[in-house]
This record gives C-alpha cells, sequence and structure tokens, in this order.
C-alpha cells in the first residue's frame, strides 16, 4: 500500500522534529532482526537516551537535507534505521554495538557527529571509548592524585620521626 503525499510530509517532518534535537545519528541494518529483538533494543535505547527509528531512506534524506546535513541513506546496504542519541553522544553507538555482539542481524553502517557524517570504522571507535561519567571519574582521580600522594608523602615524615622518638624513648 503505498503511503500518501501528506502522510511522506508528515514523516519528514517528525524526522526533521527529531533532528533537531539530536547529538548524535547511528545508521544500522537491522534486515533479519526479529521483532522482539527490535523491542529489546528499543528498550535498551530509551534507557541511555536514545530512540530507535525506521523510515524509507528516501524520506530520511530529504528530512537530512532539510536540516542542512550532508548525508545520503542510498547507498546504504538493507533496511536502515536511524538510532538517534538526545543527552550522550556516545551512547546511540555504544548500546548498538553491544547489542551487535549478541545479534549478528544488526550492522552499523555510518553514523552523524556533530551533523558530520562519519564512516562505520569511526563510529565502532567512538563505540569503544568510555562512558563519560568513566572519563570523568578518571579525570578527577588523576587530579586528586597528586594532593593525596603529597599527603602520603608528609604522613611518612611524620612516622619517621615518631618512630625514631620512640626508639629514643625505649633506650632510655
Amino acid at each position: 500500500m503505498a503511503i500518501t503525499k501528506q502522510k511522506k510530509q508528515e514523516i519528514v517532518k517528525e524526522i526533521s522534529d527529531r533532528l533537531e534535537k539530536q547529538k548524535a545519528i547511528v545508521f544500522a541494518d537491522f534486515s533479519g532482526m526479529k521483532v522482539k529483538d527490535i523491542t529489546e533494543l528499543k528498550t535498551k535505547l530509551r534507557e541511555k537516551g536514545a530512540e530507535f527509528r525506521v523510515g524509507k531512506k528516501t524520506l530520511m534524506n530529504i528530512a537530512l537535507k532539510q536540516k542542512g546535513i550532508e548525508a545520503d541513506t542510498k547507498p546504504m546496504a538493507g533496511e536502515v534505521a536511524m538510532v538517534l542519541g538526545y543527552e550522550d553522544e556516545i551512547a546511540p553507538a555504544k548500546e548498538v554495538y553491544e547489542f551487535s555482539k549478541t545479534n549478528k542481524n544488526i550492522k552499523i553502517l555510518a553514523g552523524l557527529l556533530e551533523n558530520k557524517l562519519i564512516d562505520q570504522q569511526q563510529v565502532l571507535a567512538l563505540a569503544q571509548l568510555p562512558s563519560k561519567a568513566e572519563l570523568l571519574a578518571k579525570l578527577v582521580g588523576s587530579i586528586s592524585a597528586p594532593s593525596r600522594n603529597f599527603v602520603g608523602v608528609l604522613q611518612g615524615n611524620i612516622r619517621g620521626l615518631i618512630t625514631v622518638l620512640s626508639g629514643i624513648k625505649d633506650a632510655k
């Protein structure tokens, strides 16, 4: 059954609205996936502030062009879905990558970061980065390490002095 022109315009508007809010997009081929697998992926993505959207490649292209994004989904193989990340730039890539380890039917094709098209290898590299929280924790640890070490050194000197004084007391 063909989609009416009005319905296509509504779909393009809906995609455009979502593109306005996104921080990153992952294009994935979901050919051969079962409905329960797609539902499971959608649930995981929702928890991470991302969304799984399926649509015709032509309508996606129209919406992307309206937003001034230079990306073409036509040459992408298979059935293409957009995974839009609204909160974190890395979360969509990370979730799809993790899901693809257990479900071989989903394949990352490309992505958009800062409205620029990135290829499959770059998306996979992003997916393997630590999360934002992990990076912040490492940064805080790196910043606090010198002061912690300084306190340890100062305590060592005091401990040494106490040991010497204790030895003198025991000797008398």
